[in-house]
């Protein structure tokens, strides 16, 4: 890849894991760690980690097949991102416990984390995390959604192959205010309105990011990885046990001001899992509150460390 990792790449065993860990750990206190949302790598944290470090060690990584990180050796499930992620944990000697801070589809590799091996989460922080029950059973609307979600990563991966996303996303890279159109005309139909706004979200990480955003996304394999996501999601949202509580483990959920009834409906119960659990609604934020509101959820770390 023309762009070297910020971190270091982890054998975790048969493949590796891009790694990028910053701050000074200071004795006592939890190391923080960030996992992405569904297909997002760990520039989706250029906001939240710098922050962080200033106070605190924290690591965000790239899943198999996304960013820098290599190919997945197993199906791309919550259940073995977290097996997965456990390993990198014990290979990066990162010191344990561990703050797990997870966005979206991340929130639940975090939870499921957490049930496996509770001995190693010291508390969790869970960014507009993914609706298990809307997708778990999805009703036809959703999926649909599912459907439509997964058809548009595979052609995303073929237009990858043949060199149209690079042309694209060149455009994106270069502060070009034609993106949008290019964007519309490079996913057609209905594909071409989620596209656009995913480019308004690259738009807000730091424009020195881009390039290298662009050359991630102009791998096959990086769509073709989110296709399998989201093939599994349904699997991957009946994974975690829904009969088991958090007890007193410090939890923190923050719902995006966009969120659904019924997610907020969740967002809520999931809070309510633990004694110490709480939820909060961040104001004039969309999905990608890491994004749009980095400072909540660099506030929410400070506090859970300061809490200890």
């Amino acid at each position: 890849m023309k762009f070297p990792p910020p971190g270091r790449m982890v054998d975790i065993g048969g493949h590796c894991l891009h790694l990028h860990v910053s701050g000074q750990h200071a004795p006592g206190n939890p190391t923080v760690i960030l996992e992405a949302g569904l297909a997002a790598t760990s520039l989706s944290w250029a906001l939240v980690q710098p922050a962080i470090a200033e106070f605190a060690q924290v690591a965000s990584y790239d899943r198999a097949g996304l960013g820098w990180s290599d190919d997945p050796v197993a199906p791309p499930t919550a259940l073995n991102a977290a097996n997965e992620l456990r390993r990198l944990l014990l290979e990066s000697k990162l010191p344990a416990p561990f703050i797990l801070v997870g966005h979206s589809f991340g929130g639940l590799i975090a939870r499921l984390l957490q049930q496996l091996h509770p001995e190693l989460v010291a508390g969790l922080i869970l960014v507009d995390p993914v609706a298990r029950s809307q997708w778990h059973t999805p009703d036809p609307r959703h999926r649909k959604m599912l459907s439509r979600g997964a058809a548009l990563s595979r052609r995303g991966a073929f237009l990858a192959r043949i060199g149209v996303v690079r042309f694209a996303l060149s455009r994106l890279t270069g502060g070009s205010h034609r993106v949008s159109g290019l964007v519309a005309k490079t996913f057609a139909g209905k594909a071409s309105g989620v596209a656009t706004r995913l480019v308004g979200e690259v738009r807000k990480i730091p424009s020195e990011l881009w390039p290298v955003i662009a050359a991630h996304w102009s791998e096959e394999r990086a769509f073709r990885t989110m296709a399998d996501y989201i093939e599994q999601l349904a699997l991957s949202c009946g994974q975690l046990d829904e009969s088991r509580g958090l007890e007193d483990l410090p939890t923190v959920v923050l719902s995006s001001a966009g969120a659904s009834a019924d997610t907020l409906a969740e967002h809520r119960r999931d809070a309510g899992l633990s004694t110490r659990g709480e939820q909060s609604i961040v104001p004039d934020t969309g999905h990608w509150i890491n994004l749009d509101s980095p400072e909540v959820i660099v506030g929410a770390v400070r506090r859970m460390l300061a809490a200890r």
